[in-house]
């Protein structure tokens, strides 16, 4: 069956992508709308509008969502494919619930709202319990995960590059504590995020609610009903909720993604220049063609399911803000896709896990190639020839290294040979391309030494 299905994230990539069904599914769209329909029934008995509810009524009305089937899912879709109206196909969902036993709330079901009332808060439930039970953790599996690599390996030393040349040396463990430290920030703007959600009516002003029922403060309905859910209220809004709000979140997860992204492609350049050295796993194979090999092939997944999601984030932030006048349905099918952009992902952030555990840094090709460049070096030289008064220091140093390979005893000859102090001589033979790393250490440790 899974053969035919034409997203990969139903098929080849089921088994990853399988925790955001329960949020972003055709039937977990029909649910959390009925969930509002119902719940909106329940708050309105509150209001004196509707009859105060016995405690068996309540339970009835809890019960259908309680046993939300796919059987009254599918008694939605026929509905639907008789009215093609999504949100009517619920209402008369609902109607065929309390025919027998509450007949007399009928009237009361979605009483006043527009489709789009439902709409946002089913979507804003299912971003923000996604949110907490999907995303969040995936991403703090991810940042765990690398920091205790970072840690692992946060005294080895490596050369670094600018401009794709040889640098100053760094540490591995540092390098990762960069990528780190910029996740965390994503991950807590992400945790602390509010999204938005509606109740404002056919074009936003309460006008039905308000010519039935005057006596009623609408705006603090709409307040209280939508809080309810944990949401943030917008009561100043067309017949749509401006989708502002919900683009700022995925714009938090593009950032993140394209941090991500940086990562992979610094991690591939690691395992293509011999830095990382990859687990060879029994059976598996790198090549049709070609038996050596052993290719980064989660590290590329990551990287190609980032770009994807980060595309559709993007065409959210290019479509969702605009609309024509009040609405059109064009914004419809496209927050259909939400699942597909957090699907891909998620699945990026799980294929850049599993390859985290099959990587290791090759230490004596870092060791080796660090004491094959010994010109590395001479920032820190220079630096201590300018400390000791040589005006002339980042000059003479040039001279000796600019394009030029040196070896360990080329650059103590050069410290013999200068006229200095022996203090400073000494400063300058203390050099060497393995612990010549600042405070990477001490950096990584101060920033992963914090609650992750």
């Amino acid at each position: 069956m899974t053969l035919n299905l034409l997203s990969p994230l139903d098929g080849r990539y089921a088994e990853t992508t399988a925790p955001l069904r329960d949020h972003f599914s055709e039937f977990a769209f029909l649910r959390d709308r009925a969930r509002v329909e119902l719940d909106f029934l329940t708050a309105l008995s509150k209001t004196g509008l509707v009859r105060p509810l016995s405690g068996s009524e309540s339970a009835l009305l809890e019960s259908v969502l309680a046993n939300f089937s796919d059987a009254d899912a599918e008694l939605i879709l026929e509905y639907e494919r008789k009215t093609r109206h999504d949100v009517k196909a619920i209402e008369y969902f609902i109607q065929s619930k309390l025919l027998d036993s509450l007949a007399d709330l009928i009237p009361w079901i979605h009483f006043g709202l527009t489709s789009e009332d439902t709409n946002s808060l089913g979507q804003a439930i299912a971003l923000k319990e996604s949110r907490d039970k999907v995303i969040l953790p995936n991403l703090q599996s991810l940042i765990v995960n690398l920091t205790d690599f970072a840690l692992r390996y946060k005294s080895v030393s490596m050369l670094a590059r600018t401009h794709g040349q040889f640098a100053v040396p760094t540490t591995l463990g540092k390098e990762f504590a960069v990528y780190i430290a910029r996740l965390k920030k994503t991950r807590d703007d992400i945790s602390a995020f509010r999204f938005e959600a509606k109740l404002t009516g056919a074009v936003g002003n309460f006008n039905a609610l308000q010519a039935a029922a005057p006596q009623v403060d609408w705006p603090a309905f709409s307040r209280e009903f939508v809080s309810s859910f944990g949401l943030e209220p917008n009561l100043l809004t067309t017949q749509i909720l401006p989708y502002d709000n919900w683009v700022r979140y995925f714009d938090l997860i593009r950032l993140t993604n394209s941090i991500l992204i940086d990562f992979a492609q610094d991690i591939w350049r690691y395992i293509s220049d011999g830095y990382l050295k990859q687990a060879v796993v029994a059976g598996e194979v790198g090549s049709s063609t070609m038996p050596q090999k052993v290719n980064p092939i989660d590290f590329e997944n990551a990287e190609g399911n980032l770009g994807v999601a980060n595309s559709l984030f993007t065409h959210y932030a290019q479509k969702l803000t605009i609309s024509r006048l009040q609405r059109d349905l064009s914004d419809s099918t496209v927050r259909r896709t939400f699942g597909s952009a957090l699907g891909h992902s998620l699945l990026a952030w799980t294929n850049f896990q599993r390859g985290l555990k099959r990587i290791a840094p090759d230490e004596e090709k870092l060791k080796a190639e660090l004491n094959a460049h010994w010109e590395v070096v001479s920032e820190g030289a220079q630096t201590i020839l300018r400390a000791a008064g040589k005006s002339d220091a980042y000059e003479s140093l040039k001279d000796q290294t600019r394009g030029r390979v040196l070896t360990e005893t080329d650059y103590k000859a050069w410290c013999n040979s200068i006229a200095v102090d022996d203090e400073t001589r000494r400063k300058l033979k203390s050099l060497s391309p393995e612990t010549y790393i600042g405070l990477a250490i001490e950096l990584t440790d101060k920033l992963l030494d914090k609650p992750v």
